[in-house]
């Protein structure tokens, strides 16, 4: 069961600083080409366009001059379905467990119609994630949308138990028109399946072959910097490629209800040439257990890291 908490509005902003050393456990998985080389680790799995409504412009004219990933501020914590007369709807109550199964969905807005225009947010008109209720088989996918407004996530094999999808929107029109929305519906997958422990904290991690460590001391509720640095081989790495307008994506989820939050870097984009440091703006609603899931590409290769981070 998912308890809902207090909308808290999502941010990125600009303040890069001087961290002090902060414990975090990163399990790490790497994708190819956008396919996870884990069942139920689908981090980056973009579908193909639909030539009417999913189009995906490198920018979008509303956020020129803006910071990767400033030109739309989600706000709430993603566990309610509708919000300011926008919902997410789904006949898919239950999915498949063990394949590729797709999964359905519609955002109508206050009139009760199909939204069929959206702005687009780091590239895309649709940001879809899974996440289990253990925090495990985290999935980023990029739907498609039909012309009568509804979208399919294919998505990769799920292991029994509880999940929850979420849809992070902006409407390009109507009154919700430039507000970022991020609304989920639960799922349940049949089956026999046992809930995994979130790892314990530690301050590096090794994936794929580099090793990232994290600086920061975010507080509940408060924006604090948090600095990522990627090493490979005891040096510094400066050829990380551009992932969604961005040298990395960075989104969390609570442990307990998957309260959602998402985070950008506040580092200037300026071709394959980012890294060895990134730096974030920490906003996380909550205390507790947070598990994020940090994207970063190289050589054309996306590869994921699973943070756990203690917010006090």
């Amino acid at each position: 069961m998912f308890t809902a908490r207090p909308a808290v509005r999502r941010r990125a902003l600009a303040a890069p600083g001087t961290a002090v050393a902060l414990a975090l456990v990163l399990a790490a998985c790497g994708s190819s080409g956008g396919s996870s080389s884990m069942p139920g680790m689908d981090h980056g799995a973009t579908a193909s366009t639909s030539p009417t409504s999913n189009a995906s412009p490198s920018k979008d004219s509303s956020s020129k001059g803006q910071m990767p990933g400033m030109d739309h501020m989600a706000g709430g914590n993603g566990l309610a379905s509708a919000k300011d007369g926008y919902r997410l709807t789904s006949r898919n109550a239950s999915l498949v467990a063990g394949k590729r199964t797709p999964y359905r969905f519609t955002v109508t807005g206050p009139d009760a119609k199909p939204v069929t225009a959206f702005a687009v947010d780091q590239t895309k008109r649709m940001h879809f994630y899974a996440i289990r209720s253990d925090l495990t088989g985290f999935q980023h996918l990029h739907p498609t949308m039909a012309a009568d407004g509804t979208w399919t996530a294919d998505l990769s094999e799920l292991t029994p138990g509880s999940w929850r999808m979420f849809a992070s929107f902006t409407p390009a029109g109507g009154a919700g028109k430039g507000t970022a929305f991020v609304l989920s519906r639960g799922v349940t997958v049949p089956g026999s399946g046992r809930q995994a422990p979130v790892p314990a904290a530690a301050t590096t991690a090794r994936v794929d072959g580099y090793t990232v460590t994290v600086q920061g001391r975010p507080m509940a509720g408060m924006s604090h910097p948090l600095t990522v640095s990627v090493t490979k081989a005891g040096r510094p790495v400066t050829t990380l490629q551009p992932y969604l307008d961005t040298y990395a994506h960075l989104t969390a989820f609570h442990e307990g209800d998957t309260a959602f939050a998402h985070l950008h870097p506040t580092t200037h984009v300026d071709g394959d040439h980012g890294g060895p440091k990134l730096a974030f703006d920490a906003r996380l609603p909550a205390a507790g257990s947070w598990r994020l899931f940090l994207q970063f590409r190289t050589g054309g290769k996306l590869h994921t890291a699973a943070l756990t981070l203690e917010v006090g």
